[in-house]
């Protein structure tokens, strides 16, 4: 009995050991052959823009000018990368927010911006194209990002696909916070979680 004992207590802590040392790989969307990454990331803090922690702040109106706070994560090259979070925006009294970018740094400029308008409508910044009405104070919204580089940018809303883009290849990173797109102003008040990253 007691070597019985024994050889669970092993197999158990076995069980617990592997679980532990195993990376998370299961993606919310697409699911299949992806790696747990951690790519590190830089704050950005602009005009009237605030950042603590994951909550993001546009204290004013100014309609002009770069009025920003963002998180900016490392670059990727090649393969096929997913981002996924969660965004809460808490208060909008302005409209025109960009809360997610996918960013060309070949090119020195956002590939794909994805925005809030007060109300609640996301859409794609280039193009115009309405993804969801979601975006609504108070909702919490998850986002997928699938980037394929070099042939095509997906974007998923609480798990449905929303917007297919065509990718050039290059290099790339992604943002996310509260940006003043050019048609833009503030305040806006916007609380991310859940922040995690894949690649194949």
């Amino acid at each position: 009995m007691l070597a019985r004992l024994r050889t669970l207590t092993v197999t158990t802590a076995l069980c617990v050991t592997s679980l532990l040392a195993a990376p998370h790989a299961f993606a919310e969307v697409e699911p299949g052959g992806w790696q747990s990454v951690s790519p590190g990331h830089t704050v950005q803090e602009r005009g009237c823009g605030q950042a603590d922690g994951l909550t993001f702040r546009l204290t004013c109106a100014t309609a002009s000018g770069d009025q920003r706070a963002e998180r900016r994560y490392a670059t990727y090259t090649g393969g096929t990368r997913q981002f996924e979070g969660y965004f809460r925006i808490t208060s909008l009294s302005g409209t025109r927010i960009s809360l997610k970018q996918t960013f060309n740094e070949s090119a020195a400029g956002p590939y794909f911006m994805l925005a809030v308008e007060r109300g609640g409508r996301l859409y794609a910044v280039h193009g115009g194209t309405t993804l969801s009405n979601a975006g609504t104070v108070g909702a919490t919204v998850r986002v997928n990002t699938v980037h394929q580089v070099g042939a095509e940018h997906r974007t998923y809303i609480n798990g449905s696909l929303k917007h297919t883009y065509a990718s050039p290849g290059g290099s790339f990173y992604d943002k996310l916070g509260a940006y003043r797109t050019n048609s833009g102003t503030g305040p806006a008040t916007v609380e991310w979680s859940g922040i995690r990253f894949w690649r194949k």
